[in-house]
């Protein structure tokens, strides 16, 4: 059934895809989507609370009739609503369900503007879904030039949606629809996607890096700072033995993706009071500063090597000012780094992808990295492939942190030269992604593929975490057998010989013209030379 879907739900965009590239169009589509999500959810939450069977009311439509039927009742009409509020969060109006929107689109009746009154109800109505349909630009010229060609273009897509089960109750299965989307349209949209998309191979590597020594917990808590779509945090509860307590909460720069991430995890089942997210800038202000603010987890994969202010007021800064220097302007890779530190619990684990650059680079960053590997805060260092990610083809790094461990020995695992290759993108198989696992775990040395250094080695290489300093991936090449060359060089000689000899047979028994003569002394002279 996921494939089916996955591929339904792509298809719906198809008229879209003519006029605008996979950054924009995927806002409709994924809005689209959402609401009909949250539409459709209501009408099933009316069934259950009629204490009526989804058997009997197993389409939409029923369920809108019955809807309607329950609303008539103006006595009971506000405790109704009131009770889907208190459960879900919200409410829907029957005139501006889903549904009821395609059944206007069938009939050619459909109007943008009763979409458009749709959103503005939901997300003035109910302060958790604030701003999150402002993406759908309904008015966008490339939809079409006027009015009756937007309409058009919107219709085709509700009408394609309209008939696509969104619910489904096996799992997570419009939410995983919904990551299946945000991949594809992050590999349609190139260098345009690494800013809001981790792939699922390196998201599902650094979930089970988290949680590996705390899968137990009753409950648990993770951070995202720089969370795009927010699929980075949610996979980690899929490692989880209590997956329903897990608390999320994360920050996105970028509106357009925060408004994503916020879809994501309600399209993932969870509820506004287990998420707290926040639209803003991770480094120029902490966030969050209320308890909680530290965590279980903190995963990240930030822009590489992006600007930041750099302003020395942050070395008054509690995120950074036990490091002595800031990161440069124009690389902001430890401030990142240090900000999700900062805000990691003392028993938890944290896992950021990076460019290798921080392994190595000096001057303030020097400064930064050597006082992490003193205080025993690196635990791992994890070399992945090239071409990874989509928007860059730079080979990245995973470096694991921990905070107040008895040692300060650091794994290093070169995991670069073994992965799918692919036609745009490189991946990590199962095999590949397991293999890093289980030498992270057992911690111990792998010949050509992983070495536990110790804090005296790192501190005799000046606090470089290069990973060829520490993993000799060199393959020694056979030693050459110097008699069989001197027997083959032999050999070939003296076919030469016996080849210039024919040769030189075959010029000598040649008529000598006027027109030749001069070419035939030539090469008759070569080769009495050569001989």
């Amino acid at each position: 059934m996921g494939a089916e879907l996955n591929q339904k739900l792509f298809s719906a965009a198809d008229n879209l895809r003519s006029k605008m590239d996979a950054s924009e169009y995927k806002n409709y589509l994924l809005g689209l989507i959402f609401y009909k999500y949250l539409s459709d959810r209501l009408l099933e939450q009316v069934v259950l609370l009629a204490d009526e069977s989804l058997e009997e009311y197993d389409t939409v439509s029923k369920q809108t009739i019955l809807y309607r039927e329950l609303l008539s009742d103006e006595e009971s009409k506000e405790d109704l609503i009131a009770t889907i509020v208190d459960i879900l969060g919200y409410a829907i109006s029957p005139e501006y369900l889903f549904n009821v929107l395609a059944d206007q689109a069938k009939q050619a009746i459909f109007q943008l503007n009763d979409l458009n009154k749709a959103f503005v109800q939901l997300s003035t109505t109910y302060g958790q879904f604030n701003g999150l349909f402002d993406d759908v630009d309904l008015q966008s010229k490339k939809l079409g030039t006027d009015e009756q060609q937007r309409n058009v273009t919107i219709t085709e897509v509700i009408k394609k949606l309209n008939d696509v089960d969104v619910l489904g109750h096996d799992g997570d299965v419009i939410g995983d629809a919904y990551e299946f989307l945000i991949s594809q349209f992050a590999s349609e949209a190139g260098k345009k996607a690494g800013e809001f998309y981790t792939p699922h191979m390196v998201s599902d590597m650094m979930a089970q890096i988290v949680t590996l020594d705390q899968k137990e917990r009753r409950f648990f808590s993770v951070f995202d700072p720089t969370m795009g779509s927010g699929s980075l945090m949610l996979n980690v509860r899929n490692y989880l033995t209590h997956p329903d307590n897990v608390k999320y909460h994360g920050q996105e720069l970028n509106t357009t993706t925060y408004n994503l991430a916020k879809m994501n995890l309600i399209l993932h089942g969870v509820d506004a009071e287990e998420m707290n997210l926040r639209n803003g800038d991770t480094l120029n202000k902490d966030w969050p500063t209320d308890e909680p603010y530290t965590f279980d987890a903190v995963v990240m994969n930030p822009p590489y090597s992006a600007n930041w202010s750099a302003d020395t007021t942050f070395l008054d800064d509690s995120r950074f000012n036990r490091y002595g220097k800031l990161a440069p302007k124009s690389k902001a890779d430890f401030a990142f780094l240090l900000h999700g530190f900062y805000h990691l619990k003392e028993t938890g684990t944290m896992a950021i992808v990076l460019p290798h650059g921080v392994l190595f680079r000096g001057a303030a960053e020097g400064v930064i990295r050597q006082k992490l590997l003193e205080d025993g805060s690196i635990y791992a260092v994890i070399g992945l492939p090239a071409n990874l990610f989509f928007g860059t083809s730079i080979p990245t790094t995973v470096i694991v942190l921990k905070k107040n461990r008895q040692t300060r020995d650091v794994l290093f695992i070169d995991a670069s030269r073994e992965f799918v290759k692919g036609k745009n993108q490189n991946k990590l198989s199962e095999e590949n992604i397991q293999k890093i696992l289980e030498t992270y775990a057992e911690r111990k040395d792998v010949e050509k593929y992983a070495h536990l250094a110790t804090f005296d080695e790192i501190k005799e290489n000046d606090y470089n975490l290069n990973i060829p300093r520490y993993v000799d991936t060199f393959e020694e090449e056979e030693p050459i057998d110097m008699v069989h060359v001197g027997n083959d060089i032999k050999k070939i000689r003296q076919e030469q010989q016996v080849l210039e000899k024919e040769l030189l047979e075959a010029i000598s028994s040649l008529q000598t013209t006027p027109e030749n003569e001069a070419w035939l002394q030539g090469a008759l002279e070569v080769f009495k030379h050569e001989q």
